[in-house]
C-alpha cells in the first residue's frame, strides 16, 4: 500500500513539475508581448527605421507561439510516461519550428516592396515598379516551397522523388490549369516587354483606365468612372495596348468652316493670325503646326488646322485647348469673319403638277 502511495505521489510531482514549466513559458510570453515587445516597438519607432519595424511585427506572432512550443517540448521531459526523445515527437517540434520561422519570413516577404524600393534609391539597380510586386509574390511562393519542403524531408519524404513520380497526373494537372499557366506567361510577357507600368494610362480593345496592381493572374485597371475592371493576363497580352502615359505630345486636329462670303484676304490674314498664334503660345509643341486653306466644303470655306500640346496630362490638354478656341475667336471676331452655319435649301416647282388617270395610275 506504501508502495502504491509513493508511486501516486512521485505521478503527480511529475506532472506538477511538468504543468508547472508549461505555465512558466506562458507567463515568459505575456511577458514578452506585453512589455518586451512594446519596449522594442518604442524603441524602433525612436529610431525611425521602416523595415526593422517590418521585421519585428513580422516575427512577433511566431516567437511568441515559440514560447508555446519550448513550454511543450520542455514540460515533456518530466511528464510521466511520455519518452520526449521518440522519433516522432522530434520530428512534429522540428516542423514546428521550421513552420514558424517560415511564417515568419512569410510576413517579412510582403514588405520585400520597401526593400527593392530602398535598393533602387540607394544603388540605383533600376527594378521597374511593374516588376516589383512580382518579386514579391515570388520570394513568397519560393518561402512557402521551402517550409513544404522542410517539414516533408523531416518526415523522410523526398521532395523531388515525389515531383517527379507526378507523371501523367501533373501533365492532367497542367492541362487543367492551362489557363493559370497562360494568364503566367501572359504576366512574364508584360514584365518583360513592359508595354505599361503601374500608374500608366492605358486603352485596350476591352478597357481604358489607369493600372493600379499587377499579379501573377491579372491585371487591375481603374476606369475614369472609378470601376476597378480586372483583366487576365492571357487576354491583355494579346490585345493592342494604347499607353497614353508614353505620349511626349498630344495631337489637336480639326477642320474651321468659314462663309463663302470671305474675301480671299481676309481669309489669309485669318490663317496668318491663327498660325502666329500657335507659333507664340508657350503650351504649344513647335515642331508641327499647320493651319492652311484645305478645300471648298458643303457650307463653307474649310481651314485645316493640325498641332499639338506639350502636355500630356488629360485637364491640362483640355485647358490649353479651350485657351487655343477662345484665342481663334477672337481673331474671327476682330477680323469680322463669320463661321459657316450648316444649311441646306429645299426648291419646290409650283409649275409642275401631277396627272392622275381615271384608273389610279401616274
Amino acid at each position: 500500500m506504501s508502495w502504491k502511495l509513493f508511486f501516486s505521489y512521485e505521478l503527480i510531482n511529475d506532472v506538477g513539475i511538468s504543468v508547472g514549466i508549461f505555465l512558466l513559458f506562458l507567463l515568459f510570453r505575456k511577458i514578452f508581448a506585453k512589455y518586451v515587445i512594446a519596449l522594442i516597438a518604442k524603441g524602433i519607432r525612436k529610431e525611425n527605421h521602416p523595415y526593422f519595424s517590418h521585421m519585428f511585427l513580422s516575427f512577433e506572432k511566431p516567437i511568441q507561439w515559440l514560447f508555446i512550443l519550448l513550454g511543450i517540448y520542455v514540460s515533456a521531459w518530466y511528464f510521466p510516461h511520455f519518452d520526449a526523445t521518440q522519433v516522432l515527437f522530434v520530428k512534429l517540434v522540428k516542423s514546428a519550428i521550421i513552420f514558424l520561422v517560415g511564417w515568419g519570413l512569410f510576413n517579412l516577404s510582403s514588405s520585400s516592396t520597401l526593400l527593392f524600393a530602398k535598393l533602387n534609391e540607394r544603388f540605383n539597380f533600376e527594378i521597374d515598379e511593374i516588376l516589383i510586386p512580382f518579386l514579391s509574390k515570388l520570394i513568397r511562393v519560393i518561402i512557402v516551397i521551402v517550409i513544404f519542403s522542410g517539414i516533408a524531408e523531416e518526415f523522410n519524404y523526398n521532395v523531388i522523388g515525389l515531383v517527379g513520380g507526378l507523371g501523367l497526373g501533373g501533365l492532367a494537372f497542367a492541362l487543367a490549369a492551362k489557363d493559370a499557366i497562360g494568364n503566367l506567361f501572359g504576366g512574364v510577357i508584360i514584365i518583360t516587354e513592359k508595354p505599361f507600368t503601374i500608374g500608366d494610362w492605358i486603352l485596350t480593345s476591352s478597357v481604358e483606365g489607369t493600372v493600379e496592381t499587377i499579379t501573377f493572374r491579372s491585371t487591375k485597371i481603374r476606369t475614369f468612372a472609378d470601376a476597378l475592371v480586372t483583366v487576365p493576363n492571357a487576354k491583355l497580352a494579346n490585345e493592342t495596348i494604347t499607353n497614353w502615359s508614353k505620349m511626349g505630345k498630344r495631337r489637336i486636329v480639326f477642320n474651321l468652316s468659314v462663309t463663302y462670303e470671305t474675301p480671299k484676304e481676309k481669309l489669309e490674314g485669318v490663317i496668318k493670325k491663327m498660325e502666329y498664334m500657335l507659333k507664340n503660345h508657350s503650351g504649344i509643341h513647335q515642331d508641327t503646326i499647320i493651319t492652311k486653306f484645305d478645300k471648298y466644303g458643303v457650307d463653307g470655306l474649310d481651314i485645316y488646322i493640325y498641332f499639338f500640346t506639350k502636355t500630356t496630362v488629360w485637364l491640362d490638354f483640355l485647358k490649353i485647348k479651350e485657351e487655343i478656341n477662345y484665342k481663334i475667336m477672337d481673331i474671327l471676331d476682330h477680323e469680322g469673319v463669320s463661321l459657316a452655319i450648316p444649311n441646306r435649301r429645299l426648291y419646290v416647282d409650283s409649275k409642275s403638277e401631277w396627272n392622275v388617270k381615271l384608273d389610279g395610275s401616274v
